[in-house]
């Protein structure tokens, strides 16, 4: 499952969660693979400095986003080193994870080798305008600020062109959820044909 960043990808994997589907979430394991101690992290630290940790020893996500938003360089060393560490931790508990099918939620999936791997790609899509108003929101972001973070991923016309299912999430929760439960019942069904 892809989606641009405050398309409600959070949304929807609660959605599949509650139906019992395992999920593996890029963006919580990308936190794990930088708690304080982890190899990412003293790897992070060595190459954007101590700035970009916090009082508690943990990663400053938000002196960190300041940093690789604003330079290309920066933004693709830091992926250089998280990329990999994240991939393989994701795939070893999808690997564990019990269940019919598992739901792997990679924010930047149309940027990522990742794609290849998957047997379906869920895009959960909104309007730009929705994203940029949930952002600035959300991560109290000024409207320059989301609007760069917003462009240095795919375009919505990019994550679309991977798709196979789609969920348009610019309505209600109850849309959304009416949307998960039938694409429940269809991975369900190719999950079942395909064992």
């Amino acid at each position: 499952m892809t989606g641009g960043i405050a398309s409600g990808k959070s949304l929807v994997a609660d959605g599949f969660a509650r139906l019992g589907v395992p999920v593996v979430d890029t963006d919580i394991v990308a936190r794990q693979v930088v708690e304080p101690g982890a190899p990412a992290l003293r790897e992070i630290v060595a190459a954007f400095g101590e700035a970009v940790v916090d009082d508690t020893g943990g990663l400053d996500r938000r002196a960190l986003r300041e940093i690789v938003f604003s330079d290309d360089a920066s933004r693709k060393r830091l992926e250089s080193i998280l990329h990999p560490v994240i991939r393989d931790e994701t795939f070893r508990q999808a690997e564990a994870a019990v269940g019919p099918y598992v739901i792997i939620v990679v924010p930047l999936l149309f940027e990522s080798p990742m794609k290849e791997a998957m047997d379906r790609i869920l895009v959960v899509d909104c309007s730009e305008e929705t994203q940029l108003k949930r952002l600035m929101s959300r991560d109290n972001e000024s409207a320059e600020q989301a609007r760069r973070i917003m462009a240095t991923q795919a375009s919505r016309k990019e994550r679309l062109s991977i798709a196979d299912d789609v969920i348009v999430n610019d309505r209600t929760p109850a849309v959304a959820r009416e949307a998960i439960t039938a694409l429940h019942e269809s991975y369900l069904a190719l999950a079942h044909n395909s064992a």
